[in-house]
């Protein structure tokens, strides 16, 4: 088979993990398709690619033909990959990264090293970062950037977009990264660019990313068969929190006997059984071959022939939702 593009981050830790690879996995993240090939050339009978850009779904139909039936492709996002199959899956995996192919790719915005139009939209429709960052009120770009990129001078950088924008409108990634990088101090040897945090953070605005999450761990714990793993990789602290949390509350058997001064409550099993009970980090061979792998974490769980009970999402300590709507 043809190498794929880019390096998939610890997806020989998930080889590992559920060896022998078989039966229909989905691929929440195709992307340039590092697992989906993967999970193929380990022993998995059926993959399905799922994917919100167009053009993954354009380039794997060129790759995947070797592949033949046993690679399916659609076009949707993790809140809808459950309609992506009628059957049970065997193993779902979700990569949160954003994917080499769009960073790569200057066009579509998302890299704070090569100037192109501020655009950062995944499925390529819908509200850009450009009309984020000119349009949205200042009060929203500092919560955004707070919430979302954990960036201490929000309100600092919030207001010199408000400024910058009031003489010309806003409309590369040069333009953005000059703005942040007046508002924080030089980055010492080692540290990351100052317009890292800013970056991540208008891109999960611009995506609904916290949403598609929440959303796509239901949805996955819906597409699962009895037995069947779930593989999540997040790269960010709030991600692997959201991720955890989820875990722990399904994994847990809820509800109570009640009292005299509380009625008792219904319970419910647990639905996934996480295995390990930790999360797993890269070795030091993988980040030497893939820096990308430093900051990547992963979970995994298998579902259990449990019925599926509805989920308090407070219980994930997701950020505030800011939907793309709201932008304007």
């Amino acid at each position: 088979m043809a190498e794929a593009p880019h390096v998939p981050v610890l997806i020989g830790k998930i080889i590992e993990a559920v060896s022998p690879v078989s039966g229909r996995w989905l691929d929440g993240t195709l992307g340039a398709g590092g697992y989906t090939r993967a999970l193929l050339d380990a022993g998995a009978d059926h993959v399905i690619g799922v994917d919100r850009d167009p053009l993954a779904l354009e380039l794997a139909a060129e790759w995947g033909k070797p592949y033949g039936g046993r690679l399916s492709l659609f076009h949707g996002t993790f809140s809808t990959l459950d309609q992506a199959t009628d059957e049970p899956l065997d193993g779902i995996t979700l990569d949160l990264g954003v994917s080499s192919m769009q960073l790569d790719l200057a066009e579509r915005g998302f890299s704070f090293m090569r100037d192109g139009p501020l655009d950062m939209r995944m499925s390529q429709d819908g509200v850009s970062a450009a009309d984020l960052v000119n349009r949205a009120s200042e009060e929203v770009l500092a919560d955004i950037l707070y919430h979302y990129g954990e960036e201490r001078a929000s309100r600092r950088i919030a207001r010199a977009i408000g400024q910058a924008r009031k003489d010309a409108a806003i409309e590369t990634t040069a333009q953005l990264v000059k703005i942040v990088e007046s508002c924080l101090p030089r980055p010492k040897p080692g540290q990351s660019h100052p317009a890292t945090r800013s970056f991540q953070a208008l891109r999960i605005a611009v995506n609904d990313e916290f949403g598609q999450l929440a959303e796509g761990l239901e949805a996955a714990e819906r597409a699962l068969a009895p037995g069947g793993w779930l593989a999540v990789v997040t790269f960010h602290s709030m991600e692997d929190r959201v991720v955890k949390r989820f875990f722990q509350a399904r994994s847990a058997r809820s509800g109570g006997g009640g009292s005299r001064h509380a009625p008792a409550q219904q319970t419910h099993e647990a639905i996934l059984k996480p295995s390990p009970n930790r999360a797993i980090a890269p070795d030091q061979e993988e980040i030497d071959r893939n820096p990308r792998a430093r900051s990547a974490k992963l979970r995994l769980a298998r579902r259990t022939e449990a019925e599926i009970w509805p989920l308090d999402r407070a219980q994930l300590g997701l950020p505030p939702r800011i939907l793309p709507e709201d932008f304007t």
